[in-house]
């Protein structure tokens, strides 16, 4: 009776997607938050060979903040880190550049502890079509050989950065629910990156996961964005969607230089400057409203949902326990 009741209370906090400048201050930050996973951005553009040089990079952080943080291959490390007072980091991919031309890398970076990758970031790739297109034609055939593979080996399909058709596509071909892991409805604010109510209620049909963004960017008013706004946005996207396949994916970029979502941005591919959903005036990371400066904003989001009418048990699934029943099924 008392391991039911233990089970039956447990919250646990997940933000699924970061891309921070990783130090020990911030893994601090979100312990203080009481996050017991983060999913990890470790590569936007970058090939298979630098793909290993940034894993020995995270070979370092672990062992250097081995009090703080453990790597996450599968839900029960997320349980393990939540016993431990620590924090699980599962790596993930912005884009599918890892794999390169390659099926049998798919397996490859599953192994060295890739959960999530992204099948595009904004432009054309080889696996779909990126939301900056100006025509969306699918997935590719090599995308749906690379879906069926990462359902093999257990990677989620993350179409956080794609256009519409294609995740359609992605979410009728991959055997297992799809996540699109930090994005908002574009009903609330019509970003490119947001995605529409159709796709999002398709999604949850599915099974998949949407994790809700607190990247400026992609929120209604910006920096100003108000907590209360943003948990109404919640609260009308689980009308449409079951609240259970509705998360967190904060897509907090904490002390990156501006440096870097130029390189997010532009790659190796352009010469010409793309400001993505910045502009030329204000060409760098947006700052982030108040109430969610870094991971510690959670305790407000909590509070600010429980306000507007979800109740306790919604309102931690949200804020991590959604996501990690989805973990239990990579």
């Amino acid at each position: 009776m008392l391991i039911w009741f233990f089970i039956k209370i447990m919250k646990y906090r997940i933000d699924n997607l970061q891309y921070c400048n990783w130090s020990r201050l911030i893994f601090e930050i979100n312990r203080e938050a009481n996050l017991d996973a983060v999913h990890v951005t470790i590569v936007y553009h970058e090939d298979y060979d630098e793909l290993i040089l940034e894993i020995e990079k995270w070979e370092k952080l672990f062992k250097e903040n081995s009090d703080l943080i453990l790597m996450g291959r599968n839900f029960e490390d997320i349980q393990k880190a939540h016993q431990e007072k620590k924090t699980a980091i599962f790596f993930g991919f912005q884009n599918c550049s890892p794999i390169e031309d390659d099926i049998n890398l798919v397996e490859k970076v599953h192994e060295l502890g890739c959960r999530f990758m992204q099948l595009t970031y904004n432009n054309q790739s080889l696996l779909a079509t990126g939301c900056y297109e100006k025509i969306d034609s699918g997935i590719t055939n090599f995308g749906r050989e690379t879906i069926k593979e990462m359902n093999r080996v257990g990677i989620v399909v993350d179409m956080s950065h794609s256009a519409e058709k294609s995740t359609f596509d992605a979410i009728d071909i991959s055997e297992k629910p799809i996540a699109i892991t930090h994005a908002n409805p574009s009903f609330w604010h019509p970003a490119k990156r947001n995605k529409s109510k159709d796709l999002l209620k398709t999604l949850s049909e599915s099974g998949g996961m949407l994790g809700l963004s607190l990247y400026p960017h992609h929120l209604k008013n910006n920096t100003s964005c108000t907590l209360e706004n943003f948990c109404e946005m919640a609260a009308r996207t689980a009308e449409f969607m079951n609240v259970k396949n509705i998360g967190i994916g904060s897509d907090l970029c904490l002390e990156q230089p501006d440096s870097v979502v130029e390189w997010m941005r532009n790659g190796t591919w352009s010469k010409s400057k793309n400001f993505g959903e910045g502009s030329k005036n204000k060409p760098g990371f947006p700052k982030q409203p108040d109430w969610f400066k870094d991971a510690r904003g959670f305790e407000n989001l909590e509070n600010g949902l429980k306000k507007i009418g979800f109740s306790e048990d919604e309102t931690n699934g949200i804020l991590g326990n959604n996501w990690f029943n989805f973990y239990k099924n990579i």
